[in-house]
């Protein structure tokens, strides 16, 4: 099987903290990374004081955002697909869209969330859908599948991490991808600039996950 990457996540700015310095580690050496974005984020919670957006401006801006990120993480592959935020639980064979995509794109790692350990209810829906696609295909087809987990008692349930990464040289474009994603994440930059949050200090430079276990 040959090398690509497939990213799947609720919202823009999902990979944010969790992947960058990972899929940088593979564009950069000319692998290729799709990315499944399934909604536009319209009910994130930052409007802005004054307001820069409301509900029907918000997902415009988040998609300019979410593609400024990708460019500067080298996805050349954005699918979006449309879901309405805050109802991924609702949505109905999403894990058999997910088996689709997965069996047309063919990749060798997937990154998504670990289901029930991260903390939003379209997180978990998101990667229960992955990982019952997945668990779809033939044990030989079966991509790695890497998920990130944040609630916690990660640790204590699930164990130590199955991968830890040093992105300590993908500090600055870490930033800057939290940059992009300027309607968001003003509380998280100001966080990593005061350093006032050990967990999102730790995550600028160390990205872990835990793998995927194939029932």
């Amino acid at each position: 099987m040959s090398e690509h990457v497939l990213v799947i996540f609720p919202h823009p700015d999902d990979e944010a903290f969790s992947c960058t310095g990972t899929v940088l580690s593979y564009t950069q050496r000319g692998i290729p990374v799709t990315y499944i974005c399934l909604t536009l984020g319209e009910m994130g919670r930052n409007m802005g004081n004054p307001n820069f957006a409301n509900r029907e401006t918000l997902p415009s801006i988040r998609k300019k955002e979410l593609e400024k990120s990708c460019h500067i993480l080298g996805i050349q592959n954005l699918q979006l697909w449309g879901l309405r935020d805050k109802t991924i639980e609702f949505e109905i064979d999403l894990d058999k869209r997910m088996y689709e995509a997965i069996v047309k794109i063919k990749p060798s790692l997937i990154i998504t969330f670990y289901p029930g350990y991260s903390v939003h209810p379209d997180h978990d829906t998101c990667g229960k859908a992955v990982f019952d696609a997945v668990n779809m295909l033939e044990p030989n087809e079966r991509p790695e599948v890497y998920g990130v987990a944040f609630a916690k008692n990660s640790q204590q349930e699930l164990g130590e991490p199955d991968v830890v990464l040093d992105v300590s040289r993908y500090e600055g474009d870490k930033r800057a991808v939290l940059e992009a994603h300027a309607s968001q994440a003003e509380g998280m930059l100001a966080k990593v600039t005061k350093q006032k949050d050990p967990e999102i200090i730790k995550r600028m430079t160390i990205e872990y996950f835990w793998k995927m276990k194939s029932s």
